[in-house]
């Protein structure tokens, strides 16, 4: 498939079946976020896999809104990535999701990108929520969760017709 393809085909994707996510499927998610560029290679983000359904239950509630197709998902993957590291956190963690959402895409799986980072449940911070689950240091920051299943709702790709050409701008 090609880039552009592949590309137009990715959606996010909240409602998920009951197949399972294969050791295969999964690795290759993995992989392609690994392969994920860093600013100077630093390599912060480490990705952490969940499969157990209490903790993704635990996950669907650690924002006000948009969080709650966790819970369906067969697994997801939180990104979490050393300040100590890296200050290129925010940038570095959004490239390996945007890499693994489209390694999704290219496996006919769904995904959905949960926003974590400036995010909040009742007034507290939603990646503190998250970092209490998942009992990680303070030194890590948490910008999203992939959601990842299998779906029979997977909506149809975008159209190169849809882009919205008034947003480039060529200065001469």
């Amino acid at each position: 498939m090609m880039l552009t393809d592949l590309m137009l085909k990715r959606r996010s994707t909240r409602k998920f079946n009951d197949d399972p996510i294969t050791k295969e499927e999964l690795e290759k998610i993995l992989e392609a976020a690994l392969l994920a560029p860093t600013s100077m290679n630093r390599k912060p983000c480490n990705f952490m896999v969940v499969e157990r359904k209490e903790v993704l239950k635990e996950l669907s509630v650690c924002k006000d809104h948009g969080a709650a197709l966790i819970e369906g998902a067969n697994k997801a993957v939180v990104v979490i990535a050393d300040t100590l590291i890296a200050d290129t956190w925010i940038e570095d963690s959004s490239i390996a999701l945007t890499y693994m959402h489209l390694m999704a895409t290219e496996l006919n799986i769904g995904s959905c990108w949960v926003q974590v980072h400036l995010r909040n449940k009742d007034g507290e911070k939603s990646e503190d929520i998250v970092r209490d689950i998942l009992k990680i240091d303070d030194h890590y920051r948490i910008v999203g969760i992939l959601a990842l299943g299998h779906s029979d709702d997977i909506p149809e790709p975008h159209s190169l017709s849809e882009l919205d050409k008034s947003k480039i701008h060529f200065l001469v």
